[in-house]
């Protein structure tokens, strides 16, 4: 007969109990991960389908006429005559052209498929090229917003529609002889913004966060990094640095438009700068970022082995040599992946940036550091909240492009970590 042990079956079930537990625990966390992963690939799935066709754009080909008559116009050189002329009537005549059985009584139905800035563009073209006047010149202008949001969401019905059947005809008819045509949106990635959504661009977001960045990375990392070494290697413990510790962590969690305040209050309203420059909001995102990397930097400094220091200082090497030489080059990675990490934080932040009016409408790409500007972040802002459709698909696009921005700057924070990192 089998001897009874209670006490190993109480230990038996135990352990039972125990991985039971553990496999749901398991489970909990792969369910964790799984719904993380689905609203995150939901969110791609959204911003790429509404994003993807605002990297490209409607043109319309035309065969311009350009009569001096029709224009009225006889010197291209002429200033004052080049201010009175009528640049929108030659490509509406060529419209008409392209399309059978259309009048002039139609006249503004079919101005109405030409973008608001393609006389200027034929403008600046003939100025340019006044040997051009009476002659008939190939050439290509962007659509009208509307014609460049039926030509790609005509079958969705999330996308209101503003032309008239008879104006829908006419696109069809158009892009069956190629004189409408859907190619790669280089004005996105050209131009600055514009109340016309088939001429908005992000050149002058780029630049401006471009700009931006550059002036956070020059304060923040030598700041960051001084200030680190300073706490970790020569600051007395007391309850001084006791409490500059507590309180660089707290401004790690403090929410960025606090920041934005501080900015105002001090660099704008105490110091006099102007609004809506890189250099102010260079500022701003340097006080966001520095906790971030003074706490990363310690920590890069306090993984620096004691054996270390204490070789160094066997030798007869100073305080101050021991960092520079031995502490500081091994500390090194982990400071650059955490001010990486930092900047691309700073990147995407637009809560500070609006209370310092980065907010405002700029058209031009700025040129310096005190120029107007914008940043991406902020473009996407304003554009999200245009009534426009057509200025949503172009938010989604330009999300699109500062995810790229982020991911590869996380990526390069990952591959330093990975090409430095000296285990011991």
């Amino acid at each position: 007969m089998t001897e009874h042990h209670p006490q190993a079956e109480i230990v038996r079930k135990s352990l039972k109990k125990r991985y039971r537990k553990e496999m749901r625990f398991r489970a909990y966390g792969i369910v964790a991960i799984l719904i993380a992963l689905s609203a995150l690939l939901a969110l791609f799935t959204d911003i790429v389908g509404k994003g993807s066709s605002g990297f490209l754009k409607t043109s319309l080909n035309l065969e311009v006429e350009l009569d001096s008559q029709l224009l009225n116009l006889d010197d291209p050189t002429d200033p004052r005559q080049v201010k009175m002329a009528d640049f929108v009537e030659p490509l509406i005549q060529a419209l008409i052209r392209e399309l059978p059985g259309v009048t002039n009584v139609q006249h503004e139905a079919v101005r109405k498929l030409i973008n608001p800035y393609a006389s200027t563009e034929l403008r600046d073209a003939l100025v340019q090229h006044p040997e051009w006047l009476n002659t008939t010149r190939k050439m290509s202008f962007l659509a009208h917003s509307d014609v460049d949001v039926y030509s790609k969401h005509a079958d969705n019905k999330a996308y209101s529609i503003k032309l008239s059947q008879q104006q829908r005809n006419w696109v069809d008819t158009l892009k069956e002889k190629g004189v409408i045509e859907t190619s790669f949106n280089d004005v996105f990635f050209k131009g600055g913004d514009s109340r016309d959504p088939a001429k908005a661009g992000i050149l002058g977001a780029v630049v401006g966060s471009l700009l931006t960045m550059f002036v956070t990375l020059v304060l923040s990392f030598p700041i960051g990094v001084a200030a680190a070494i300073y706490l970790e290697e020569f600051a007395p413990k007391n309850r001084l640095t006791d409490f500059i510790e507590v309180n660089i962590n707290n401004l790690a969690a403090v929410p960025s438009i606090i920041f934005g305040l501080l900015g105002l209050a001090v660099f704008i309203n105490l110091f006099g700068m102007p609004r809506s420059v890189p250099v102010v909001g260079g500022l701003v995102l340097t006080l966001m970022t520095l906790p971030t990397i003074i706490i990363s930097s310690r920590a890069a400094i306090k993984s620096v082995p004691p054996s270390i220091r204490e070789a160094a200082e066997g030798v007869g090497a100073s305080k101050m040599q021991v960092v520079l030489h031995h502490v500081l080059p091994l500390a090194m990675p982990g400071m650059l992946t955490g001010s990486i990490i930092g900047m691309a934080q700073a990147l995407g932040e637009t809560a500070p940036l609006l209370l310092i009016g980065m907010v405002a409408f700029i058209v031009d790409v700025p040129t310096g550091f005190f120029d107007s500007a914008t940043v991406l972040p902020v473009q996407v802002f304003l554009w999200s909240g245009s009534p426009e459709l057509a200025f949503i698909e172009r938010a989604s696009a330009a999300i699109m492009v500062l995810l790229s921005f982020l991911i590869g700057m996380n990526a390069l924070a990952i591959w330093q970590r990975k090409r430095l990192e000296r285990r011991w």
